[in-house]
Protein backbone atom coordinates (compact mmCIF):
# COMPACT_ATOMS: atom_id res chain seq x y z
CA UNK A 1 0.00 0.00 0.00
CA UNK A 2 2.79 2.44 0.88
CA UNK A 3 4.31 1.93 -2.57
CA UNK A 4 1.34 3.80 -4.05
CA UNK A 5 2.18 6.84 -1.93
CA UNK A 6 4.60 9.66 -2.71
CA UNK A 7 5.75 12.64 -0.69
CA UNK A 8 7.70 15.71 -1.75
CA UNK A 9 9.07 17.35 1.38
CA UNK A 10 11.49 19.86 2.83
CA UNK A 11 13.75 19.18 5.81
CA UNK A 12 12.90 20.97 9.06
CA UNK A 13 9.44 21.99 7.86
CA UNK A 14 6.91 21.17 10.63
CA UNK A 15 4.08 20.53 8.11
CA UNK A 16 6.23 18.02 6.21
CA UNK A 17 7.42 16.41 9.43
CA UNK A 18 3.84 15.89 10.61
CA UNK A 19 2.99 13.80 7.57
CA UNK A 20 6.19 11.78 7.89
CA UNK A 21 5.49 11.00 11.57
CA UNK A 22 1.92 9.94 10.70
CA UNK A 23 3.22 7.65 7.94
CA UNK A 24 5.64 6.05 10.40
CA UNK A 25 2.98 5.63 13.10
CA UNK A 26 0.62 3.97 10.61
CA UNK A 27 3.45 1.60 9.55
CA UNK A 28 3.48 2.90 6.01
CA UNK A 29 7.23 2.84 5.49
CA UNK A 30 8.37 2.26 1.93
CA UNK A 31 6.50 5.19 0.39
CA UNK A 32 8.26 7.12 -2.36
CA UNK A 33 9.71 10.40 -1.18
CA UNK A 34 11.95 13.16 -2.42
CA UNK A 35 13.73 15.80 -0.36
CA UNK A 36 13.58 19.25 -1.95
CA UNK A 37 15.45 22.43 -1.07
CA UNK A 38 13.58 25.55 0.02
CA UNK A 39 16.80 27.55 -0.38
CA UNK A 40 17.03 26.58 -4.06
CA UNK A 41 13.33 27.29 -4.63
CA UNK A 42 12.59 23.67 -5.50
CA UNK A 43 9.22 23.88 -3.77
CA UNK A 44 8.15 26.13 -6.66
CA UNK A 45 9.23 23.63 -9.31
CA UNK A 46 6.81 22.19 -11.83
CA UNK A 47 7.16 18.82 -10.12
CA UNK A 48 5.57 20.30 -6.99
CA UNK A 49 3.08 22.53 -8.82
CA UNK A 50 1.69 19.49 -10.63
CA UNK A 51 0.62 18.12 -7.23
CA UNK A 52 0.26 21.28 -5.16
CA UNK A 53 -0.58 24.39 -7.20
CA UNK A 54 0.25 26.57 -4.19
CA UNK A 55 3.90 25.65 -4.61
CA UNK A 56 4.15 24.51 -1.00
CA UNK A 57 5.43 21.43 0.78
CA UNK A 58 4.37 18.80 1.65
CA UNK A 59 2.99 17.56 -1.64
CA UNK A 60 1.39 14.18 -0.88
CA UNK A 61 -0.27 11.68 -3.19
CA UNK A 62 -1.86 8.30 -2.49
CA UNK A 63 -2.76 6.69 -5.77
CA UNK A 64 -5.03 9.20 -7.48
CA UNK A 65 -5.78 11.02 -4.22
CA UNK A 66 -3.89 14.22 -3.46
CA UNK A 67 -3.88 15.65 0.06
CA UNK A 68 -1.39 18.47 0.51
CA UNK A 69 -2.45 20.24 3.69
CA UNK A 70 -0.56 18.53 6.50
CA UNK A 71 -3.45 18.18 8.98
CA UNK A 72 -5.72 16.92 6.22
CA UNK A 73 -3.08 14.38 5.14
CA UNK A 74 -2.66 13.14 8.72
CA UNK A 75 -6.42 12.78 9.17
CA UNK A 76 -6.64 11.00 5.81
CA UNK A 77 -3.97 8.50 6.80
CA UNK A 78 -5.63 7.78 10.14
CA UNK A 79 -9.06 7.30 8.54
CA UNK A 80 -7.78 5.14 5.69
CA UNK A 81 -5.66 2.93 7.93
CA UNK A 82 -7.57 2.88 11.21
CA UNK A 83 -6.70 -0.70 12.07
CA UNK A 84 -3.02 -0.38 11.17
CA UNK A 85 -0.24 0.89 13.39
CA UNK A 86 -0.93 3.40 16.16
CA UNK A 87 -4.51 4.49 16.76
CA UNK A 88 -4.21 8.26 16.50
CA UNK A 89 -7.79 9.35 17.22
CA UNK A 90 -9.46 7.95 20.37
CA UNK A 91 -13.01 6.62 20.39
CA UNK A 92 -14.44 8.57 23.32
CA UNK A 93 -16.15 11.88 22.40
CA UNK A 94 -14.37 13.88 25.13
CA UNK A 95 -10.96 12.44 24.22
CA UNK A 96 -11.60 12.94 20.50
CA UNK A 97 -12.66 16.56 21.09
CA UNK A 98 -9.46 17.26 23.01
CA UNK A 99 -7.31 15.75 20.27
CA UNK A 100 -8.96 17.92 17.61
CA UNK A 101 -8.74 21.00 19.82
CA UNK A 102 -5.00 20.59 20.43
CA UNK A 103 -4.35 19.66 16.79
CA UNK A 104 -5.74 22.88 15.44
CA UNK A 105 -4.37 25.02 18.24
CA UNK A 106 -1.01 23.59 17.17
CA UNK A 107 -1.38 25.44 13.87
CA UNK A 108 -1.64 28.71 15.78
CA UNK A 109 1.52 27.84 17.71
CA UNK A 110 3.36 27.20 14.46
CA UNK A 111 2.12 30.46 12.91
CA UNK A 112 3.30 32.49 15.90
CA UNK A 113 6.69 30.78 15.83
CA UNK A 114 7.03 31.61 12.15
CA UNK A 115 6.03 35.24 12.74
CA UNK A 116 9.09 35.64 14.97
CA UNK A 117 11.62 33.34 13.34
CA UNK A 118 10.95 34.22 9.71
CA UNK A 119 10.74 37.95 10.38
CA UNK A 120 13.99 38.08 12.33
CA UNK A 121 15.75 35.51 10.16
CA UNK A 122 14.96 36.84 6.70
CA UNK A 123 14.22 40.56 7.13
CA UNK A 124 17.47 42.59 7.37
CA UNK A 125 17.85 44.23 10.77
CA UNK A 126 17.77 47.74 9.33
CA UNK A 127 14.42 47.01 7.66
CA UNK A 128 12.66 45.58 10.71
CA UNK A 129 10.05 47.56 12.61
CA UNK A 130 10.68 47.44 16.34
CA UNK A 131 6.95 47.50 17.06
CA UNK A 132 6.44 44.39 14.91
CA UNK A 133 9.33 42.57 16.59
CA UNK A 134 7.93 43.39 20.04
CA UNK A 135 4.36 42.45 19.11
CA UNK A 136 5.38 39.15 17.51
CA UNK A 137 7.53 38.18 20.47
CA UNK A 138 4.84 39.04 23.00
CA UNK A 139 2.23 37.04 21.12
CA UNK A 140 4.56 34.05 20.88
CA UNK A 141 5.46 34.24 24.58
CA UNK A 142 1.75 34.27 25.46
CA UNK A 143 1.15 31.30 23.20
CA UNK A 144 4.01 29.30 24.73
CA UNK A 145 2.74 30.11 28.22
CA UNK A 146 -0.66 28.77 27.19
CA UNK A 147 0.93 25.46 26.16
CA UNK A 148 2.90 25.35 29.41
CA UNK A 149 -0.48 25.52 31.16
CA UNK A 150 -1.93 22.73 29.05
CA UNK A 151 1.01 20.49 29.86
CA UNK A 152 0.73 21.35 33.55
CA UNK A 153 -2.65 19.62 33.55
CA UNK A 154 -1.67 16.32 31.91
CA UNK A 155 -0.48 13.36 33.94
CA UNK A 156 3.25 12.79 34.36
CA UNK A 157 4.71 11.06 31.33
CA UNK A 158 1.53 11.71 29.35
CA UNK A 159 1.00 13.28 25.96
CA UNK A 160 -1.15 16.24 24.97
CA UNK A 161 -4.43 14.34 25.09
CA UNK A 162 -3.65 11.23 27.13
CA UNK A 163 -2.29 8.53 24.81
CA UNK A 164 -0.08 9.49 21.86
CA UNK A 165 -2.41 10.92 19.22
CA UNK A 166 -2.70 13.13 16.17
CA UNK A 167 -2.41 16.09 18.54
CA UNK A 168 1.19 15.08 19.22
CA UNK A 169 1.85 14.37 15.55
CA UNK A 170 0.81 17.94 14.72
CA UNK A 171 2.28 19.81 17.68
CA UNK A 172 5.62 18.09 18.36
CA UNK A 173 7.39 19.32 15.18
CA UNK A 174 6.61 22.91 16.18
CA UNK A 175 7.90 22.34 19.71
CA UNK A 176 11.10 20.79 18.32
CA UNK A 177 11.40 23.72 15.91
CA UNK A 178 11.15 26.15 18.84
CA UNK A 179 13.95 24.46 20.76
CA UNK A 180 16.04 24.24 17.59
CA UNK A 181 15.87 28.03 17.47
CA UNK A 182 16.95 28.47 21.07
CA UNK A 183 13.79 28.39 23.21
CA UNK A 184 14.80 28.45 26.88
CA UNK A 185 14.45 25.13 28.70
CA UNK A 186 14.46 27.01 32.00
CA UNK A 187 11.62 29.36 31.08
CA UNK A 188 9.46 26.66 29.51
CA UNK A 189 10.12 23.52 31.57
CA UNK A 190 6.88 21.72 30.69
CA UNK A 191 7.48 22.12 26.97
CA UNK A 192 11.08 20.98 27.49
CA UNK A 193 9.86 17.89 29.35
CA UNK A 194 7.36 17.17 26.56
CA UNK A 195 10.12 17.55 23.98
CA UNK A 196 12.33 15.06 25.84
CA UNK A 197 9.42 12.63 26.17
CA UNK A 198 8.85 12.45 22.43
CA UNK A 199 12.19 13.10 20.74
CA UNK A 200 13.31 9.44 20.92
CA UNK A 201 9.98 7.97 19.84
CA UNK A 202 10.74 5.67 16.85
CA UNK A 203 8.46 7.50 14.41
CA UNK A 204 10.06 10.83 15.33
CA UNK A 205 13.64 9.58 15.25
CA UNK A 206 13.03 7.94 11.87
CA UNK A 207 11.78 11.21 10.39
CA UNK A 208 14.15 13.61 12.20
CA UNK A 209 15.30 16.40 9.83
CA UNK A 210 18.55 15.11 8.29
CA UNK A 211 20.36 18.45 8.51
CA UNK A 212 19.54 18.61 12.23
CA UNK A 213 21.38 15.30 12.58
CA UNK A 214 24.35 16.59 10.60
CA UNK A 215 24.37 19.94 12.45
CA UNK A 216 22.87 19.41 15.92
CA UNK A 217 23.81 22.92 17.04
CA UNK A 218 20.77 25.14 16.61
CA UNK A 219 20.25 28.90 16.68
CA UNK A 220 19.67 31.57 19.31
CA UNK A 221 16.73 33.44 17.81
CA UNK A 222 14.37 32.57 20.70
CA UNK A 223 16.85 32.41 23.59
CA UNK A 224 15.62 35.65 25.21
CA UNK A 225 11.91 34.99 24.71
Amino acid sequence: MAKSMSLLWGAGSPPCWRVMIALEEKRLQGYKHKLLSFEKGEHKSQEVLDINPRGQLPAFRHGDNIVNESCAACLYLENQFKSQGTKLIPDGPAEEALVYQRMFEGLTLNDKLNSVIYYEWFVPEEERHESAVKRNREELANELTLWEGYLEKVAAGSYLAGAFSLADVIVFPSVAYAFRFGLSVGRYPKLAKYYRLLKDRPSIKASWPPHWVDSPQGYNCLKDL
